[in-house]
């Protein structure tokens, strides 16, 4: 008898969306194609227990479509458990479109995407990602009323890149405190890797505080930009994560924190914006707790940006969004001594919380 031997990748293209790891049923995957203006675009709800799918569109020129379908999957997954533990009554979703956001984007081709926004009648609204700007979702707004995160001109909240960076300082300072015994950051040694939007204020932030900031982008020009703007040092190395430093703030995409780089991390706080920093949850979450390196969960201290969009939803203004904001900090200390107190991962405790709200949401709608 001849037994055919099938390998993992194989495998994965047998079943490219139930099969994959990342895969966490999901109630709905939407492709989106659309041959005039070239998009090809993905949106991924995950769960809408707590109410809307809420979560930006990110525009990456992935290496396949395995690739994107993956990154909408976690994405949309984290976004379920980041409005759930901050206390927002919306659910997870995201979207991603793939090619090159600086020579691919053009205002026909977001314009299609909002109308397959717009086709879900609401079970998912959009907001600003990574390759997007605050007028790309003030283009969006014109054919479809189910977006976020529009230009204050136009009555919205505008970029949420800056109260983002604020919910991570916020967190950063938190986990300072549980780790150092004090959450005034001078003279720590921060390394943020990725100088996009929200990696410059969280700069911003910590250069206010007198942290010893060094950077790390794969743009040279923008790192020496920042540089120059903020007076930090551009990291010159080739091995980030073996530099002795305090904290590392990962602000770029994800899974930095994996099996090559675990072992080397010499920081004693993880505390960024990046979205799904660990590249296998569970795992590297219990080696970074037997490492004692305090990891503050990005679901829970990057969601200053949906707070800012869910102002939006809700009216609230300006003062109710820096509020909640703030409020980041006494959570990310209030989960960081549960997981040390009940024995679990600082993500496991954070994903706890928030599937216990979720919980009780689906019970009372029984």
């Amino acid at each position: 008898m001849i037994t055919e031997v099938v390998n993992t990748k194989e495998l994965q293209k047998l079943d490219p969306v139930f099969g994959q790891m990342s895969f966490d049923n999901h109630e709905q995957i939407v492709f989106c194609n659309d041959k005039d203006t070239g998009l090809k675009a993905i949106i991924g709800i995950h769960n809408t227990v707590m109410g809307p799918a809420l979560g930006g569109t990110r525009m990456w020129n992935y290496n396949n479509e395995w690739e994107a379908v993956n990154d909408v999957l976690r994405l949309s997954r984290g976004m379920t458990y980041k409005a759930a533990v901050t206390g927002l009554n919306l659910g997870g979703g995201k979207a991603v479109i793939i090619g090159d956001a600086k020579t691919q984007k053009t205002p026909e081709l977001m314009l299609r995407f909002g109308e397959f926004v717009h086709s879900l009648s609401g079970k998912y609204i959009t907001a600003e990602d990574v390759g997007m700007a605050t007028s790309d979702m003030d283009l969006v707004r014109t054919v479809t009323p189910y977006v976020t995160g529009i230009s204050e001109e136009k009555g919205g909240a505008g970029n949420p890149s800056p109260i983002t960076a604020y919910g991570v300082f916020m967190g950063m300072k938190a986990a300072a405190k549980y780790a150092f015994g004090s959450d005034i950051l001078e003279d720590k040694v921060v390394y943020v890797e990725g100088i996009g939007n929200v990696g410059e204020a969280l700069v911003e932030n910590l250069s206010n505080e007198g942290a010893k900031i060094y950077i790390s982008d794969i743009n040279r020009e923008r790192l020496e930009e920042i540089r120059d703007k903020y007076s930090v040092t551009i990291y010159e190395g080739d091995n980030l994560y073996a530099e002795e430093m305090d904290i590392y703030a990962p602000c770029a995409l994800g899974a930095t924190i994996n099996d090559e780089t675990i072992s080397q991390i010499k920081a004693k706080v993880i505390a960024g914006a990046a979205n799904n920093q660990l590249a296998e949850e569970q795992k590297h979450g219990i080696l970074l707790r037997e490492k004692g390196i305090v990891y503050a969960p990005d679901f829970l201290i990057n969601a200053g940006g949906i707070i800012n969009v869910y102002a939006e939803l809700e009216n609230y203004g300006r003062k109710e969004i820096v509020r909640k904001t703030e409020n980041i900090y006494n959570t990310t200390l209030e989960i960081l001594k549960n997981a040390e107190i009940n024995g679990v991962t600082t993500h496991q405790a954070a994903f706890d919380v928030a599937q216990s709200r979720i919980d009780a949401r689906k019970l009372k709608n029984s």
